[in-house]
């Protein structure tokens, strides 16, 4: 996906100037380092790993070090954590006499982790143990905290990451937002009820559930309703000039068979696979921000059922699940380009009935 600032502006769904981010449409990214930090601490930090045991006593005291960044995106209600941290953890080591109470050796360490990743996050990260005194009592003290402080780390780490992929402090943000949604969703369907019945036969719109062609592929379907003759329609979505008037954007269309084009300032390209004045357009399309070679087929039939009345048929074939970044965000932001900055901008500027 896009970052704000970069590619077509238009296809990008941007701040709005209240701050609202409606429905969770765009990303919303919270800086997890210091809440991480202080979950690290709490799940780490003055915990007893021998009391005793041997004459052995190990506890973890603090957080010497924690580097790197840890964040958290949501979009429409997904979360997709990112996280690259170096910790460092110090500890102290205490081997007693047999009696129990004189001191044979106290001295101190260090845990490092220089590695705890999302990309990772399901593998126990390398793990590098020191301590200070490197004597036979020390060795002996080293040793025990392998056994009993590696499988410890391990296992608070896993509990990091596991809290990183439930939103991280973003949960409880999500969670208030889901109960409000839940409350607002009885009077939307109410409302949506009555605009469809005060509008019945003005508009037929239907998204029909996108079914995957092939593995990591989406179809997309939608019908839309003009009042406008088939020919006009036609006319609008291939005349260059008409689609920079619409769509406030620069383009370059042919329309010759074979013919390319470039749409919304260069973001969309593709060519004319067959046109049929005011029955058919196939192209092939294909975003600069896909994988390479990933290719999308576009068909739209036009059809007039009565006279100054057009219906529009879209199937947009081979589209990817994700962008060449790893955004699993390709075909919403498809489907909402389609609806919002196609077929809804025709209507607004040339006042084609809703």
């Amino acid at each position: 996906m896009a970052k704000l600032g970069e590619g077509d502006k238009r296809w990008i769904v941007e701040d709005r100037p209240d701050g609202t981010n409606v429905h969770n449409w765009h990303w919303s990214e919270t800086d997890c380092l210091e809440w991480s930090r202080n979950l690290l601490s709490n799940l780490l930090c003055n915990k007893p790993l021998l009391s005793g045991e041997g004459n052995l006593h190990l506890k973890i005291r603090k957080i010497e070090k924690l580097d790197g960044e840890a964040y958290v995106n949501v979009r429409k209600g997904k979360i997709i954590p990112g996280y690259e941290l170096n910790l460092v953890l110090s500890y102290e080591a205490v081997a007693k006499e047999s009696d129990g109470e004189s001191v044979m050796l106290s001295t101190e360490g260090t845990v490092e982790v220089p590695y705890i990743s999302d990309e990772n996050a399901g593998e126990d990260p390398e793990i590098r143990i020191t301590i200070k005194d490197d004597g036979p009592v020390g060795k002996r003290l080293k040793e025990a905290f392998i056994a009993k402080g590696k499988p410890f780390v391990f296992e608070k780490i896993r509990e990091y990451v596991d809290a990183m992929s439930r939103g991280g402090p973003a949960k409880e943000d999500l969670e208030v937002k889901k109960v409000t949604a839940a409350a607002k969703k009885p009077a939307a369907a109410a409302v949506s009820g009555d605009v469809a019945n005060n509008n019945s036969g003005s508009v037929v719109k239907e998204v029909k559930k996108k079914e995957k062609r092939r593995e990591g592929f989406k179809t997309i379907t939608m019908t839309e309703k003009f009042s406008c003759r088939a020919k006009d329609l036609f006319e609008i979505l291939m005349d260059e000039n008409r689609w920079k008037g619409f769509t406030q954007s620069n383009a370059r269309i042919s329309k010759e068979v074979g013919g390319e084009f470039s749409i919304f300032d260069g973001s969309v390209t593709g060519k004319n696979v067959e046109l049929q004045e005011g029955k058919l357009i196939f192209q092939q399309w294909r975003f600069g921000s896909w994988p390479d070679g990933i290719l999308s087929m576009v068909r739209l039939t036009f059809e007039e059922p009565e006279s100054g009345v057009t219906v529009v048929k879209l199937v947009h074939t081979d589209v990817p699940e994700e962008d060449r970044y790893g955004n699993s965000t390709v075909v919403e932001n498809t489907e909402r380009g389609w609806r919002d900055l196609i077929f809804q901008r025709i209507r607004a500027v040339f006042g084609f009935g809703v």
